[in-house]
């Protein structure tokens, strides 16, 4: 526990932490050029010098500039610094250039802010601009005074230097769990502990000396105000904090950012937790949250994953004692199939779909359901799992008493935005709401167009007279199409992407929480159906509309709908799926991410190379600073884009995992790859991002939770309609005169008279017996002989009864068990809400000891000067027990307003 820092509490005797004379040098660029000072942020901007410039060193407080100098090099202080510098010549620089009205714009504004930034108490830095053009650095740092004062107005708690221990229960709880600790040792970082948790005081000389965990918090809240607006007007390039160093140079001493990269940024420690402290206390809360989310994601998949692959084993072992696949790869029984095409395609016997079959069994099989229950399980525990983690690192990190009103202003809009009604909004609204549904539609024509793709090139597959190409028609178009069908995915990814931001600007929201939050669900709700409108055809509409045989359904007159394989649809559904995923797994989640930075970096560097100027540069053989390697690494860019592709692929994993088990594995084997990747992008290739605080993942959670709900309904349709579990179990119970699955097969088949092809559809050269007049199909249909042919029979509609029953009952036991395991899992762990109490009464008892301290010192004094006349005595004592007694209502007023604070800072 932590509270806030007062500023009036604060004694002169403390330091500031970054004035530590153990500090290195400032030759690495992490401080001013005194080498005491450190750089706690870092202003980029492109500069280009005119005919005449006058440059300016303002001076206003405590905060400087200097062209390349030691703000005070002579130990002055720094008011006699100021004014030595205020009476110095001015330079005059000739630029070769032309008079630039907008570049002077800039100028000026930047002088401007810098201005405001030392009126404010910062200092600042910059270095000579030596170029005609060229890019500058402008350092600041934050003076004590100016960190606390921010401190105390933001409320940044700290933790204390005494330590309270809370003793833990010696049942068998802790044993096991010591057990656990030093089984698991090695799969602990080498990180040392970052954070005690303490108990707080109000008092500063309770507090430690290193006051703040992160000083870029500070000045998020400081400068966020102002540079976002600056640098989209072009007035500055860049606003970053510095890394803490190099984090593969060995001769450097021991930073954050090298143990980072040892013990979490590296792809040898996959099998370590991650120091999330340490990321926290480097990258801020929000980054934090991030993979504190991802490693438990992760971590659950595990179990997940041993289930998926117990499940795909029972199929293996089972296929060969599956009744049906026995049946239909038996030659003896002699099905004869109707065409797959008119005219060219020729009749076939089903037992040539044998590997089909079998193939299927191994996905569609009785483990099917018990898996997906299981998943849907699964997701309700990882979502109450995250709740009660989320609340453990609340507290851990004090943001349990982060307020909405805190949290608004790290979201507040730079810029004050005219007040906009609501007949101004209207236009905006009109073309989100079309342009997202032409976004839809292009979508679905995306799909159609690859339906029509597989229709033709069976048609045309089909007439070739090689028999090589007709045996290979379903395996060659299916696969063909699904790769067709990923890349216009990853294509209109990235479209969409681009879209949802612009759609969002012109709604103009009114702060950047808001445009955040609903470009988020723009960007989600175009993505979700991008990805999972080709897999949605094939589960629940391939093979619906095809029609039977002489009153088929045509596509433009001429082509035939898409009917599913012989074992059902549900082994094309997986086939799809798994490409897909994993597709975009390796493409989009890790070559991109490794290959798009690289490119860019590439490409700024040889714009930078083209655009500089032929001319002697005094600083062009000095060794690049912290902050130039810093400006060449790619800015962060938000954690939106990382969240996107996990969410995508947990809806891989929950919404059609029973048609294939093993999506959690492969998600696992990405996800172990993925944290290492986002940890070394973060700790080599991206500028330090600014620190935000946040309370939790935001609305991240709630598209987890339904999506989670969503996946309910998703599998139970799989199960039902797609695959062939309700047909046996139908059958079995229903229709079996064994009480076995023989004779399934023929069950699922309905007969056709082949005199009653339209004319032109009936195979024109057959190698079957002329005289041949029926053929099957698989459909629930009246045979020919009966009075209302073709028509559907009654075990359609018993085993459509039945699927949309076991719908029913499947949603509500699945969403019962859900609630149940809600129920069971408190969202607040219990050892944390315990330690919250024991701090509230353990906190006060510190606060009457030190009062009785307080007391026993005021005793001692006033037994030491004790008159010698009875009576000042006893007026002196009398004082004295009026003062205690004053004491003690302090005590008592000051216990009774500690209480209520404490209530409500540990109000979870």
């Amino acid at each position: 526990m932590q509270e806030p820092l007062n500023l009036q509490t604060l004694p002169v005797s403390v330091v500031n932490n970054f004035f530590d004379a153990k500090q290195p040098n400032c030759k690495n660029g992490l401080f001013f050029s005194d080498g005491k000072r450190k750089v706690d942020y870092v202003l980029a901007y492109h500069y280009r010098k005119h005919i005449t410039h006058h440059t300016s060193s303002v001076s206003h407080g405590l905060a400087l500039i200097s062209n390349g100098n030691s703000v005070n090099p002579e130990d002055k202080n720094y008011e006699q610094a100021a004014s030595e510098q205020q009476q110095q010549p001015q330079q005059v620089v000739m630029d070769l250039s032309p008079q630039d009205a907008l570049e002077e714009e800039r100028r000026s504004r930047r002088e401007e802010f810098e201005r405001n930034l030392m009126e404010a108490g910062l200092e600042l830095e910059r270095d000579k601009e030596t170029k005609n053009h060229g890019n500058g650095f402008v350092r600041i740092h934050a003076p004590w005074h100016v960190l606390s004062r921010e401190a105390e107005f933001l409320k940044i708690k700290v933790p204390t230097k005494k330590m309270y221990e809370l003793k833990e229960d010696n049942g068998i709880g802790s044993k096991l769990n010591a057990v656990w600790q030093k089984f698991s040792k090695p799969l602990h970082p080498r990180v040392k502990e970052q954070y005690k948790y303490c108990f707080s005081m109000f008092k500063l000389h309770y507090l430690i000396e290193t006051i703040f965990k992160n000083i870029v918090v500070i000045f998020f809240f400081f400068c966020k105000l102002g540079i976002t607006t600056l640098i989209a007007n072009g007035i500055y390039e860049s606003a970053y904090p510095l890394h803490d160093g190099n984090y593969e140079n060995d001769e450097e001493e021991i930073n954050e950012r090298k143990v980072l990269h040892k013990e979490w940024a590296r792809y040898g420690v996959f099998y370590k937790y991650q120091p999330i402290d340490l990321i926290r206390k480097y990258f801020g809360e929000t980054i934090g949250l991030y993979f504190a989310w991802l490693g438990l994601y992760t971590e659950l998949l595990i179990p997940a994953s041993l289930v998926g692959i117990i499940v795909f084993l029972y199929g293996c072992v089972t296929v060969d004692s599956d009744i049906p696949s026995l049946e239909l790869c038996n030659d003896q029984n002699n099905f004869t199939m109707c065409p797959l095409c008119d005219a060219a395609c020729d009749y076939w016997n089903l037992s040539t779909a044998c590997e089909t079959s079998r193939a299927s069994h191994l996905f569609d099989n009785p483990a099917t359901v018990f898996f997906s229950i299981f998943m849907a399980l699964w997701a309700s525990m990882f979502l109450e799992n995250w709740k009660r983690k989320q609340m453990r690192l609340s507290y851990y990190w004090d943001l349990t008493g982060l307020e909405e009103e805190e949290v608004s202003k790290m979201f507040t809009s730079d810029s004050e935005k005219e007040k906009l009604t609501w007949k101004d909004r209207i236009p905006g609204y009109f073309i989100n709401f079309t342009s997202i549904l032409f976004m839809f539609g292009l979508t679905f024509a995306a799909v159609f167009g690859v339906i029509i793709y597989r229709i033709t090139t069976s048609a045309i597959m089909a007439m070739s007279p090689d028999p090589v190409t007709k045996s290979n028609i379903r395996i060659t178009v299916t696969s063909t199409a699904v790769i067709i069908n990923l890349i216009v995915i990853l294509i209109l990814d990235e479209i969409y992407g681009a879209v949802a931001k612009w759609l969002t600007d012109i709604e103009v929201p009114k702060t950047d929480k808001t445009f955040e939050e609903r470009l988020i669900l723009k960007t989600f709700l175009l993505k979700f159906v991008n990805s999972y409108a080709p897999i949605f055809y094939v589960a629940f509409f391939k093979g619906r509309f095809v029609g039977r045989p002489g009153d088929y359904v045509y596509v433009f007159k001429h082509y035939r709908m898409e009917e599913c394989a012989p074992g059902g649809c549900l082994m094309e559904l997986c086939i799809q799926l798994s490409i897909i995923m994993l597709g975009k797994q390796l493409i989009q989640n890790n070559l991109f991410e490794i290959g798009i930075p690289k490119l860019k970096k590439l490409y700024r560097k040889l714009k930078d190379k083209d655009t500089e100027p032929e001319e002697s540069n005094s600083q062009k053989n000095r060794a690049p600073k912290q902050w130039d390697l810093d400006y060449s690494l790619e800015p962060f860019t938000g954690l939106a884009p990382e969240y996107m592709e996990m969410i995508i692929q947990f809806g891989f994993v929950t919404l059609f995992v029973a048609s294939f088990p093993l999506a959690p594995l492969f998600a696992l084997l990405n996800n172990i790859i993925e944290i290492r990747l986002d940890a070394r992008k973060f700790v080599t290739e991206l500028r330090r991002p600014d620190a935000v605080r946040a309370k939790d993942i935001g609305i991240w959670y709630n598209i987890l939770s339904g999506m989670g709900k969503f996946s309910v309904i998703i599998n139970a349709f799989v199960i039902s309609f797609t695959s062939d579990f309700i047909p046996r179990l139908v059958y079995l119970y229903m229709y079996s005169e064994t009480g076995t699955m023989h004779g399934f097969i023929n069950h699922t088949l309905s007969y056709f008279n082949v005199t009653h092809f339209k004319p032109g559809t009936a195979p024109t050269l057959s190698q079957f017996d002329k005289e041949m007049l029926i053929c099957r199909y698989k459909d629930y249909r009246e045979p020919p002989w009966s009075t209302n042919a073709y028509e559907f029979s009654k075990q359609y509609w018993s085993v459509l009864a039945i699927r949309l029953a076991f719908v029913i009952v499947f949603q509500n036991l699945v969403m019962f068990l859900s609630e149940a395991v809600d129920w069971m899992i408190p969202d607040i762990p219990k050892d944390i809400s315990e330690q919250i109490k024991k701090e509230k009464t353990l906190l006060v008892d510190v606060f009457l000891k030190e009062e009785q301290e307080k007391l026993q010192l005021i005793q001692n004094f006033i037994l030491r000067d004790r008159p010698t006349q009875q009576e000042p005595e006893t007026k002196q004592e009398n004082g004295f027990r009026r003062n205690r007694a004053a004491s003690f209502q302090f005590t008592r007023e000051q216990r009774s307003s500690y209480m209520s604070f404490s209530s409500h800072h540990t109000d979870v």
